[in-house]
Protein backbone atom coordinates (compact mmCIF):
# COMPACT_ATOMS: atom_id res chain seq x y z
CA UNK A 1 0.00 0.00 0.00
CA UNK A 2 2.68 2.21 0.88
CA UNK A 3 4.55 1.61 -2.72
CA UNK A 4 1.11 2.69 -4.41
CA UNK A 5 0.98 5.75 -2.50
CA UNK A 6 4.71 6.86 -3.14
CA UNK A 7 4.18 6.01 -7.16
CA UNK A 8 0.97 8.33 -6.96
CA UNK A 9 2.71 11.13 -5.01
CA UNK A 10 5.25 10.94 -7.35
CA UNK A 11 2.88 10.53 -10.60
CA UNK A 12 0.80 13.71 -9.30
CA UNK A 13 4.36 15.49 -9.07
CA UNK A 14 5.09 14.90 -12.09
CA UNK A 15 2.03 16.01 -13.58
CA UNK A 16 1.39 19.11 -12.02
CA UNK A 17 5.51 20.40 -12.56
CA UNK A 18 4.95 20.17 -16.12
CA UNK A 19 6.61 17.02 -16.86
CA UNK A 20 3.97 15.46 -18.91
CA UNK A 21 3.30 18.13 -20.78
CA UNK A 22 7.10 19.02 -21.53
CA UNK A 23 8.05 15.47 -22.25
CA UNK A 24 4.55 15.37 -24.83
CA UNK A 25 6.25 18.07 -26.35
CA UNK A 26 9.76 17.25 -26.99
CA UNK A 27 8.45 13.70 -28.70
CA UNK A 28 6.53 16.03 -31.37
CA UNK A 29 8.05 16.02 -34.44
CA UNK A 30 9.87 19.59 -35.35
CA UNK A 31 7.10 21.84 -36.78
CA UNK A 32 4.06 20.39 -35.00
CA UNK A 33 3.37 23.30 -32.43
CA UNK A 34 0.92 26.71 -33.44
CA UNK A 35 3.04 28.71 -35.18
CA UNK A 36 2.77 32.40 -34.95
CA UNK A 37 1.96 34.95 -38.08
CA UNK A 38 5.48 36.47 -38.67
CA UNK A 39 5.68 40.34 -38.02
CA UNK A 40 7.82 40.84 -41.51
CA UNK A 41 7.44 38.65 -44.39
CA UNK A 42 4.94 37.14 -46.97
CA UNK A 43 2.18 34.62 -44.67
CA UNK A 44 -0.31 33.91 -47.30
CA UNK A 45 -4.48 33.72 -46.72
CA UNK A 46 -7.30 32.87 -48.79
CA UNK A 47 -10.78 34.40 -48.89
CA UNK A 48 -14.35 33.33 -49.90
CA UNK A 49 -16.73 35.62 -50.31
CA UNK A 50 -20.36 33.34 -50.42
CA UNK A 51 -22.31 35.46 -51.84
CA UNK A 52 -20.73 35.90 -55.00
CA UNK A 53 -20.39 32.20 -55.30
CA UNK A 54 -22.26 31.06 -58.50
CA UNK A 55 -21.35 27.35 -58.25
CA UNK A 56 -20.45 27.24 -62.28
CA UNK A 57 -17.58 24.94 -61.12
CA UNK A 58 -15.03 26.67 -63.22
CA UNK A 59 -12.62 26.11 -59.97
CA UNK A 60 -12.69 23.03 -59.66
CA UNK A 61 -11.90 22.34 -63.40
CA UNK A 62 -8.93 24.99 -63.04
CA UNK A 63 -7.97 23.52 -60.54
CA UNK A 64 -7.68 19.55 -61.80
CA UNK A 65 -6.34 20.70 -65.21
CA UNK A 66 -3.46 22.69 -63.36
CA UNK A 67 -2.19 20.27 -60.99
CA UNK A 68 -3.01 17.30 -62.46
CA UNK A 69 -5.51 16.18 -60.33
CA UNK A 70 -7.56 12.99 -61.15
CA UNK A 71 -10.73 13.81 -62.90
CA UNK A 72 -12.62 11.58 -61.13
CA UNK A 73 -15.38 13.45 -58.73
CA UNK A 74 -13.96 12.03 -55.34
CA UNK A 75 -10.37 13.36 -56.14
CA UNK A 76 -10.28 16.99 -55.35
CA UNK A 77 -8.23 19.97 -54.33
CA UNK A 78 -11.24 22.13 -53.94
CA UNK A 79 -14.80 21.56 -54.65
CA UNK A 80 -18.03 23.47 -54.46
CA UNK A 81 -20.74 22.48 -52.01
CA UNK A 82 -24.40 23.66 -52.53
CA UNK A 83 -26.42 24.15 -49.65
CA UNK A 84 -29.97 24.04 -50.00
CA UNK A 85 -31.99 25.02 -46.73
CA UNK A 86 -35.93 24.36 -46.52
CA UNK A 87 -39.12 25.91 -44.74
CA UNK A 88 -39.05 22.81 -42.37
CA UNK A 89 -35.69 22.87 -41.22
CA UNK A 90 -33.83 20.44 -43.13
CA UNK A 91 -30.49 21.16 -44.45
CA UNK A 92 -29.04 19.29 -47.92
CA UNK A 93 -25.24 19.42 -48.69
CA UNK A 94 -24.57 18.01 -52.46
CA UNK A 95 -20.87 18.81 -53.91
CA UNK A 96 -21.69 20.04 -57.38
CA UNK A 97 -20.83 18.07 -60.49
CA UNK A 98 -19.20 20.87 -62.83
CA UNK A 99 -20.26 18.48 -65.72
CA UNK A 100 -23.51 18.00 -64.97
CA UNK A 101 -26.50 20.08 -65.78
CA UNK A 102 -27.77 23.13 -63.03
CA UNK A 103 -29.88 21.50 -60.71
CA UNK A 104 -33.53 22.38 -61.61
CA UNK A 105 -34.78 22.30 -57.64
CA UNK A 106 -35.29 26.02 -56.53
CA UNK A 107 -37.74 25.92 -59.92
CA UNK A 108 -40.38 24.19 -58.62
CA UNK A 109 -39.74 23.01 -54.86
CA UNK A 110 -41.71 25.83 -52.85
CA UNK A 111 -40.51 23.96 -49.63
CA UNK A 112 -37.07 25.49 -50.20
CA UNK A 113 -35.86 28.62 -48.25
CA UNK A 114 -32.94 30.03 -49.61
CA UNK A 115 -29.92 27.72 -51.62
CA UNK A 116 -26.28 28.81 -51.85
CA UNK A 117 -22.69 27.73 -52.61
CA UNK A 118 -19.94 27.45 -50.53
CA UNK A 119 -16.04 26.78 -52.13
CA UNK A 120 -14.28 24.64 -49.72
CA UNK A 121 -10.38 23.68 -50.05
CA UNK A 122 -7.47 23.12 -47.70
CA UNK A 123 -7.33 25.34 -44.82
CA UNK A 124 -3.84 25.77 -44.94
CA UNK A 125 -3.92 25.87 -40.71
CA UNK A 126 -1.75 27.97 -38.85
CA UNK A 127 -1.81 25.30 -36.23
CA UNK A 128 -2.36 22.42 -38.95
CA UNK A 129 -2.86 18.59 -36.99
CA UNK A 130 -1.57 17.38 -40.41
CA UNK A 131 1.64 18.21 -39.52
CA UNK A 132 1.55 17.17 -36.00
CA UNK A 133 0.75 13.30 -36.93
CA UNK A 134 2.88 13.05 -39.79
CA UNK A 135 5.50 10.25 -38.84
CA UNK A 136 7.97 11.12 -41.46
CA UNK A 137 7.95 14.76 -41.65
CA UNK A 138 6.72 14.46 -45.49
CA UNK A 139 3.80 16.66 -44.08
CA UNK A 140 5.32 20.17 -43.32
CA UNK A 141 4.70 24.15 -43.07
CA UNK A 142 6.28 26.64 -45.06
CA UNK A 143 8.17 29.86 -43.96
CA UNK A 144 5.20 31.98 -45.65
CA UNK A 145 2.56 29.54 -43.92
CA UNK A 146 1.45 26.96 -47.07
CA UNK A 147 1.11 23.37 -45.65
CA UNK A 148 2.76 20.78 -48.22
CA UNK A 149 3.36 17.36 -49.11
CA UNK A 150 6.66 16.57 -49.50
CA UNK A 151 5.51 13.09 -52.57
CA UNK A 152 9.37 11.51 -51.88
CA UNK A 153 8.78 11.09 -47.98
CA UNK A 154 5.35 10.53 -48.23
CA UNK A 155 4.91 6.67 -46.97
CA UNK A 156 1.29 6.89 -47.38
CA UNK A 157 0.28 5.99 -44.04
CA UNK A 158 -3.52 8.31 -44.12
CA UNK A 159 -2.83 9.53 -41.03
CA UNK A 160 -3.58 13.32 -42.02
CA UNK A 161 -5.95 12.38 -44.28
CA UNK A 162 -7.73 11.05 -41.04
CA UNK A 163 -6.37 13.99 -38.66
CA UNK A 164 -7.31 16.55 -41.23
CA UNK A 165 -10.92 18.35 -39.43
CA UNK A 166 -12.10 19.90 -42.85
CA UNK A 167 -11.54 16.92 -45.23
CA UNK A 168 -9.19 18.47 -47.53
CA UNK A 169 -6.92 15.44 -48.20
CA UNK A 170 -7.09 12.48 -50.80
CA UNK A 171 -4.88 9.48 -50.91
CA UNK A 172 -3.12 9.97 -54.76
CA UNK A 173 -4.29 6.70 -57.00
CA UNK A 174 -1.08 6.88 -58.81
CA UNK A 175 1.25 8.33 -56.43
CA UNK A 176 -0.32 6.39 -53.73
CA UNK A 177 0.86 9.56 -51.65
CA UNK A 178 -1.19 12.54 -49.90
CA UNK A 179 -2.69 15.00 -51.67
CA UNK A 180 -4.46 18.72 -50.97
CA UNK A 181 -4.67 22.42 -52.04
CA UNK A 182 -1.01 23.58 -52.17
CA UNK A 183 -2.64 27.45 -52.80
CA UNK A 184 -0.91 26.59 -56.02
CA UNK A 185 2.17 26.85 -54.49
CA UNK A 186 4.04 26.84 -57.64
CA UNK A 187 2.32 29.68 -59.16
CA UNK A 188 2.68 31.69 -55.88
CA UNK A 189 5.85 31.99 -55.89
CA UNK A 190 6.71 33.42 -59.10
CA UNK A 191 3.98 36.56 -58.31
CA UNK A 192 0.70 34.89 -59.81
CA UNK A 193 -2.41 33.57 -58.58
CA UNK A 194 -3.74 30.48 -57.59
CA UNK A 195 -5.50 28.73 -60.61
CA UNK A 196 -9.21 29.05 -58.77
CA UNK A 197 -8.66 32.54 -58.33
CA UNK A 198 -7.59 33.69 -61.78
CA UNK A 199 -10.24 31.95 -63.15
CA UNK A 200 -13.27 32.73 -60.64
CA UNK A 201 -15.57 34.68 -63.08
CA UNK A 202 -17.12 36.75 -59.86
CA UNK A 203 -14.03 37.23 -57.84
CA UNK A 204 -15.91 34.79 -55.29
CA UNK A 205 -12.34 33.64 -54.55
CA UNK A 206 -9.62 35.87 -53.15
CA UNK A 207 -5.86 35.58 -52.71
CA UNK A 208 -3.10 37.35 -50.91
CA UNK A 209 -0.44 38.23 -48.19
CA UNK A 210 -2.07 38.67 -44.99
CA UNK A 211 1.11 41.07 -43.91
CA UNK A 212 0.43 43.23 -46.42
CA UNK A 213 -1.82 46.04 -45.77
CA UNK A 214 -2.19 46.86 -49.15
CA UNK A 215 -3.13 43.23 -50.50
CA UNK A 216 -6.19 41.98 -51.67
CA UNK A 217 -6.74 39.82 -48.88
CA UNK A 218 -5.96 42.55 -46.19
CA UNK A 219 -8.55 44.92 -47.39
CA UNK A 220 -11.15 41.50 -48.03
CA UNK A 221 -10.37 41.50 -43.60
CA UNK A 222 -11.17 44.94 -43.40
CA UNK A 223 -14.33 45.38 -45.55
CA UNK A 224 -16.30 42.17 -44.59
CA UNK A 225 -17.45 40.28 -41.10
CA UNK A 226 -15.01 37.48 -41.44
CA UNK A 227 -15.72 33.42 -39.98
CA UNK A 228 -13.78 30.20 -40.34
CA UNK A 229 -14.67 27.03 -40.48
CA UNK A 230 -14.80 25.09 -37.32
CA UNK A 231 -13.22 28.12 -35.13
CA UNK A 232 -13.69 26.09 -31.95
CA UNK A 233 -10.91 23.25 -33.06
CA UNK A 234 -7.87 25.78 -32.45
CA UNK A 235 -6.51 24.83 -35.85
CA UNK A 236 -6.23 28.84 -36.69
CA UNK A 237 -7.33 28.65 -40.58
CA UNK A 238 -6.18 31.04 -43.00
CA UNK A 239 -9.43 30.61 -45.41
CA UNK A 240 -11.64 33.28 -44.11
CA UNK A 241 -15.32 33.24 -45.15
CA UNK A 242 -17.60 36.48 -45.95
CA UNK A 243 -21.50 36.33 -45.63
CA UNK A 244 -20.79 32.94 -44.15
CA UNK A 245 -24.09 31.06 -42.95
CA UNK A 246 -24.71 29.20 -39.86
CA UNK A 247 -25.03 26.12 -41.15
CA UNK A 248 -22.30 25.99 -42.67
CA UNK A 249 -19.81 22.92 -41.11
Amino acid sequence: MNGRRTFLKGLFAFLFSGGLIEGMLNILPAGALAREAPDKGKWYGYGVSVDKCIGCGRCMDACKTENDVPREPFFFRTWVERYILRKHGATTVKTIDPAAEAPPEADFDKSILRSFFVPKLCNQCANPPCVQVCPVGATFQTDDGVVLVNVKTCIGCRYCIQACPYGARYLHPVTRTADKCTFCYHRISKGLLPACVEVCPTQARVFGDLNAQASPMSRFQRMNKIHVLKPALNTEPKVYYAGLDGEVR
